[in-house]
């Protein structure tokens, strides 16, 4: 029986290898190339080569444009250029614990109370701990819905399903794709689902909200991964050792 193929991966900024080295050539960074399985030549892949063109739109024709989405927070939307654009995907990056989920539970809270459809996709934290920091921001009647996944086609069959006009995926480390034999957070778990999601969004017009964690060595793919395949990148950032 013929052994896998592999490759080595960067963790830090995704560079391949097809063999393993101590020192990635493309970022500088020690010991983060990590072996992982190849992925295969999948139906998808195959069904490419036979897929239809697609349709394109004149550019001289206007195209009715959506207004922006007010977060609730003015500093937020500045920061944004405005609020939320339909179709957009968001980057929030930062270290653990540094306020990303709270920043972002306020902001789908806020959408939430002004008629929209929200979903709080959560594949960190049970439902019970986000309702938890939901009353502690005095949130606990918000119309959110908070959904615990971490499966990527759950997560697409949920945005389908559901409809949203805003989501949030907290965070996107924690996604993983069934067919692909990589551990999650890897970099190839982390650029295949946050694909997948931004192609959804892009197609339905869902405004998409991504959390990346960033940690000290480098071993779990954060936003450095992810900036070139999102609209927006976000960082979030604090005085270490400071209240």
């Amino acid at each position: 029986m013929a052994k896998n193929k592999s490759l080595f991966v960067c963790q830090a900024c995704g560079a391949t290898y097809p063999r393993w080295m101590g020192k990635c050539e493309e970022c500088g960074a020690w010991n983060t190339i990590v072996e992982e399985a190849a992925p295969a030549n999948s139906p998808a892949q195959r069904a490419a080569h036979s897929a239809p063109a697609a349709a394109g739109f004149d550019l001289s024709h206007p195209i009715p444009q959506q207004p922006r989405l007010t977060t609730g927070s003015a500093e937020f939307d500045r920061v944004l250029g405005g609020g939320l654009v339909p179709g957009s995907c968001i980057l929030l990056g930062g270290d653990p614990g540094i306020g990303k989920s709270t920043l972002l539970l306020q902001t789908v809270a806020n959408i939430a109370q002004a008629g929209a459809k929200v979903l709080y996709l959560s594949g960190e934290e049970s439902p019970q701990q986000i309702q938890n920091r939901a009353q502690r921001l005095g949130l606990e009647r918000a119309p959110v819905q908070v959904v615990n996944v971490s499966s990527l086609a759950t997560i697409q069959a949920t945005l389908a399903q559901g409809q949203p006009v805003v989501a949030v995926v907290d965070s996107i480390q924690t996604v993983t794709a069934d067919h692909l034999e990589a551990a999650p957070g890897t970099v190839s778990q982390v650029r295949l689902a946050a694909h997948a999601l931004i192609q959804q969004a892009k197609a339905s017009g869902l405004c998409l909200l991504l959390v990346g964690h960033v940690t000290k060595d480098g071993q779990l793919a954060g936003p450095r991964v992810l900036e070139h395949m999102v609209d927006t990148v976000l960082y979030f950032e604090g005085e270490r050792g400071q209240h």
